[in-house]
Formats: structure tokens, C-alpha cells, sequence
């Protein structure tokens, strides 16, 4: 069978390259093209491929992000211009890279490790590598998402972490509420907690995390609890249990 892959550059003239490149391999079916992060989100979602030429550097939305945000990693060749550093550690966890200008040897050489990997099914291994790589290249940023990443039927929508109000459980999803509107996205509390940035997002109970900036003020109830209210009129119950966290706020803010 064929290998089938996508290919996900914003530089028309590279995607055309590979493109051509690819056309000379009688095993691989490109199935898609993408020229930013967003389509490739989507595309490589719905389409499953095997193999995944990534470009690391692109507007909005980096190669690293698709990665992910995605609901499978697949198999990857990046297509890069990183530094020497950032090379070795792909060499070490992706299939290949590509450093840019590259010439038709170097594609095949590429090419065919990522046949090695398909043929030896060594694709389980390969996930767990980029993930040990995507873990390494977050803590190397030393930074939290600006945006997350939610998928609906038929759409993808890239919501701005700075306009999340708050958010509260729902099962296996979350709520995440911005500005009236409400986004469902499955991800535990305690996993999304973890992707946002604590001196920004406080969890007031087991099932509410708020957006410190969005607190209006505070209410002490007759039994000692608290309710926190926000700006757009919500009021929500502060848990005893999370109550040294708004102490530490109030205390930062004297």
C-alpha cells in the first residue's frame, strides 16, 4: 500500500519542491497540502496520514503547535532552518529533518528512514519520542500557550488564553466561557490548569478555575465559604480547600 502524506509549509515554493520531490517516489501518495498550522490541524486529523512533512518555523501557528494539537502523531520529517541545537534534538526524536536548502539526496535519504520506521511499525515508538521532544522544546520556551486549540464538528476555533473568563468542568470536557460564548474541549481541570499560566489562572475549586483578571470581588459567606464574583456578573464558590491561593492573591495585592 501506499505511504500517504501531507506536506505543511506556508512557503508555496517549498511545498511545490517537495511536492516535485515526491512525485518521483512510486510508494507515496501525497494526500494534502497545507500552508499554515490551522489546515494541518484539521487536515492531518481527518486524513490520518503516515507520514508528515512539517515545516517548524510558520506564522501564527509553529510546527511544535501542530504537534500538539493533534489527536495523533503521526510520522515526521521536519523541514527546518533551526540552529545546530534544535537539529540534534530532531535527528534524536523525529524520523528526519530537512534543513533548508536541501537537494534530492538529501530528501531520499529522508524518505527512506521513514520507510525503515513504517516498515518496522516502529510508529508507537516514534509518538513517544515527539512527545518526550514537544515536553523538552515547552520547558525549553519556559512558556504557556497563548491560544488553545479547540476542535468541533466541522470547525477548528483558536481561542486566545487571554480571553477565557473561566472555566469549569464537565465530565471528560471542560467549559471554557469567553466573552458569552461557551467552548467545549476535552481535557481534564488538572491538565488544563497545568497548560496555563498560574500568575494568570486560579483554580478556586476542584471543578472552577478562574481568570485572576476577570475577579470583581469577594464575598464571605455566614458559614466562612466565599463567593468569588466576576466582572460579567458570575458568582461562583470559592472552596476551602483552594482559599490560601485568593489569600495569596489578596496578599500580593496590598
Amino acid at each position: 500500500m501506499a505511504i500517504r502524506a501531507v506536506i505543511v509549509d506556508d512557503e508555496p515554493l517549498a511545498r511545490e519542491k517537495l511536492s516535485g520531490f515526491l512525485d518521483g517516489e512510486s510508494d507515496i501518495e501525497v494526500v494534502a497540502e497545507c500552508p499554515d498550522g490551522k489546515s494541518a490541524v484539521e487536515i492531518i486529523d481527518s486524513e490520518t496520514p503516515d507520514l508528515v512533512f512539517l515545516d517548524v518555523q510558520m506564522p501564527e501557528m509553529t510546527g511544535f503547535e501542530v504537534l500538539e494539537n493533534l489527536d495523533s502523531i503521526p510520522n515526521v520529517i521536519f523541514v527546518t532552518a533551526f540552529d545546530q541545537y534544535a537539529l540534534q534534538a530532531f535527528d534524536v526524536h523525529a524520523v528526519d529533518y530537512l534543513l533548508k536548502p536541501y537537494d534530492r539526496e538529501r530528501f531520499q535519504e529522508a524518505v527512506e528512514r521513514a520507510r525503515k520506521h513504517l516498515s518496522r511499525d516502529q510508529l508507537g515508538t516514534v509518538q513517544e519520542q515527539l512527545e518526550k521532544l514537544l515536553k523538552k522544546v515547552r520547558a525549553d520556551r519556559n512558556q504557556f500557550p497563548d491560544r488553545l486549540v479547540i476542535k468541533t464538528s466541522g470547525r477548528v476555533v483558536f481561542l486566545k488564553v487571554e480571553d477565557i473568563d473561566w472555566i469549569d468542568a464537565a465530565g471528560n470536557y471542560v467549559k471554557i466561557h469567553s466573552g458569552g460564548e461557551t467552548h467545549m474541549l476535552r481535557e481534564t481541570m488538572t491538565g488544563l490548569e497545568e497548560r496555563l499560566d498560574p500568575k494568570k489562572f486560579l483554580r478556586i475549586h476542584r471543578s472552577t478555575i478562574v481568570h485572576v483578571e476577570r475577579i470583581k470581588e469577594l464575598q464571605q459567606q455566614f458559614h466562612g465559604d466565599y463567593v468569588v464574583i466576576l466582572e460579567g456578573g458570575q458568582r461562583l464558590t470559592l472552596s476551602r480547600s483552594y482559599r490560601d491561593k485568593i489569600q495569596d492573591l489578596v496578599d500580593q495585592s496590598i
